[in-house]
């Protein structure tokens, strides 16, 4: 027992910076990315002699923190907006118009749509694991991909920055 908790730690060790950042990516906000993460370390951990012998455990934890984001969007309380609270912003960041920007265009594409951008290229997964991890057929992934990508490229050709030029091409 002593070795499943060692084996634990040290897999939430190696991925807990991953964990967030896509679980930021997923929602848009890092306290909740924070709760996110929490509990899906929780349930891998209530599981964790069944996940350990999985072939990819990353595949089984990104389901899981998949899963409990769309539970926590279905909450009542987390329909509710505030407008005047602005994501945290890296200090390290080039160009924080654009990503305000990129952030604000993600946010509002619908949950599936969102999930398939961040596993596909933030998360680097093929279309295979994507659609594995979602559920869903190699095609809706696709389809899901082409139709976000669209939408932010319509959506971010209006962006301008303060000189006045285009923020993408």
């Amino acid at each position: 027992m002593a070795t499943d908790a060692l084996a634990y730690q040290d897999y939430v060790a190696g991925r807990l910076q991953w964990l967030r950042r896509t679980a930021y990516l997923l929602c848009g906000d890092w306290h909740t990315a924070d709760d996110l993460v929490s509990i899906t370390l929780t349930k891998l951990f209530r599981r964790w002699h069944r996940a350990s012998t999985l072939d990819n455990i990353d595949a089984y934890v990104w389901r899981a923190l998949l899963n409990t984001w769309l539970d926590e969007r279905r909450r009542p309380w987390r329909r509710e907006r505030s407008v005047a609270v602005l994501p945290d912003v890296a200090a390290a960041v080039p160009d924080p118009e654009q990503r305000l920007a990129l952030l604000a265009c993600l946010d509002e594409l619908p949950p599936r749509r969102r999930a398939v951008l961040v596993l596909r290229y933030f998360c680097d997964l093929s279309v295979r694991d994507t659609a594995e991890a979602l559920g869903c057929s190699e095609g809706t992934v696709k389809s899901q991909a082409s139709d976000a990508l669209d939408t932010l490229r319509v959506r971010l050709a209006g962006a301008i920055n303060f000189e006045g030029e285009p923020l993408w091409t």
